[in-house]
């Protein structure tokens, strides 16, 4: 059976993409270029900001995510991957524009995550405004049981104004040092795990920065879509 390609809906942001790109890479065992996958990646950075859309207070994103999925299609990919957590709000909009099938990464994160770890029964999530009004992890974690609990409202602010760094090509110490006090607060009230709910927050938060595992939604998408390639 022939190898599938994988397209990349990409650009938001760039940093995020080049994240996803990479997993996917050091994921795929192989020995030499030919036994890597074949990926089309389109890095649109001039998708409008999802974010600000949902909140009411900017242009829609959708017609050009709807584009940007049919040019990964016409290009010849045979699958979409997304890596930007709260363009999933639009994921069925996104779909009804091609005829090739779209990766839900929240859905694959909820589902590894009870098959990984299935203990876990209250998460923390650190993401965007948009993805935190939305709800959309807490809807796909329901499914298994698994509560999500989010930060307070001020604290919200502080992961998105951290987020807006990265994005800006922050990488400093200072904003890792608001994520993990941020993060701290949800295990003090109880949570076992903490979701990177937004692909820049894995570029600045690893695994044993804070005293409980990270799922990494990013990651997962990587594992999922070789999976679905081979």
């Amino acid at each position: 059976m022939p190898e599938k390609i994988i397209g990349i809906l990409g650009g938001m942001g760039p940093e995020a993409t080049i994240d996803l790109f990479y997993k996917i890479i050091k994921s795929t065992p192989a020995e030499k270029d030919q036994d890597h996958l074949r990926i089309i990646i389109d890095n649109n950075p001039k998708i409008p900001d999802r974010t600000t859309a949902i909140l009411g207070k900017g242009e829609d994103p959708l017609p050009a995510l709807q584009e940007t999925a049919r040019n990964l299609e016409k290009a010849g990919a045979d699958f979409i991957i997304i890596p930007c957590n709260t363009a999933h709000y639009y994921i069925s909009q996104i779909q009804e524009s091609v005829n090739i099938p779209i990766l839900n990464m929240i859905e694959e994160t909820a589902k590894e995550t009870q098959q990984r770890t299935p203990q876990i029964k209250k998460i923390g999530l650190l993401a965007s405004m948009g993805t935190y009004k939305m709800e959309i992890y807490h809807q796909h974690f329901k499914k298994f049981n698994i509560e999500v609990i989010s930060p307070e409202e001020k604290d919200k602010e502080e992961v998105m104004k951290v987020i807006y760094a990265v994005k800006a090509g922050d990488l400093s110490e200072k904003g890792k040092k608001n994520i993990i006090q941020i993060a701290q607060k949800l295990i003090d009230k109880g949570v076992e795990a903490i979701i990177t709910g937004c692909t820049e927050i894995p570029l600045i938060l690893k695994e044993g920065d804070v005293p409980v595992p990270l799922i990494d939604p990013t990651k997962v998408l990587a594992e999922i879509a070789i999976q679905k390639a081979r």
